[in-house]
């Protein structure tokens, strides 16, 4: 056992049996430290919901896209919760994180909180992990960045494609080995001041 999963071992015993403090998530580990969240705002939320109501009936049978699921890889010492993610039922029928491998798209709700956690952290990550497909929407300014195809060229793994900061109105079109899927943003809401923490 290297000493990463050393780490990441003790690190998800310290997770098992910690309560998250009022106003925050479950916690991630990368990097070899416990990454904790704000709980998601409702706009978050109601994002989250919409997509994956566009997404389940243009699914392939075998297909349905999640909410939060613990997906982890232990040899990279790395515990992840997108958003959402599209995966196989029967992936999910475990009582175990969900293998990584299983992902076929991850999209993440950026958080006013802390939107690196999802834009610089993730994007090294994911593709780390064996996601193909990373989807990202932000409701502070209505954009979304699609990134996909892992590259390991420069030593390491990366996305190779990258559609950057496109407008809500803007369709996005996923296209994958099971199918191409189109998501509408135009209409998802955007976070108000307030939860920008402006007020």
């Amino acid at each position: 056992m290297t000493e990463q999963q050393t780490v990441y071992r003790h690190l998800r015993e310290l997770r098992d049996h910690l309560t998250p403090p009022p106003g925050f998530t479950w916690p991630e580990i990368s990097g070899g430290t416990l990454v904790m969240m704000m709980s998601p705002r409702p706009r978050h939320q109601l994002t989250a919901k919409r997509i994956v109501q566009q997404l389940d009936p243009q699914l392939p049978d075998d297909l349905l896209a999640f909410e939060s699921t613990d997906t982890d890889d232990e040899a990279l010492g790395k515990l992840r919760i997108p958003d959402i993610h599209v995966s196989t039922a029967a992936a999910m029928d475990t009582e175990e994180p969900l293998d990584p491998r299983e992902i076929v798209l991850a999209i993440e709700i950026v958080s006013p909180s802390n939107p690196d956690n999802d834009y610089e952290e993730k994007t090294r990550d994911y593709p780390a992990m064996g996601i193909p497909h990373y989807l990202i929407l932000d409701p502070r300014d209505g954009t979304w960045t699609y990134q996909w195809d892992i590259d390991t060229s420069q030593g390491r793994p990366a996305y190779a494609n990258r559609l950057s900061k496109q407008p809500y109105g803007e369709p996005v079109k996923i296209a994958t080995d099971l199918g191409t899927w189109t998501i509408d943003a135009t209409d998802l809401p955007r976070y108000s001041a307030k939860d920008m923490y402006q007020e």
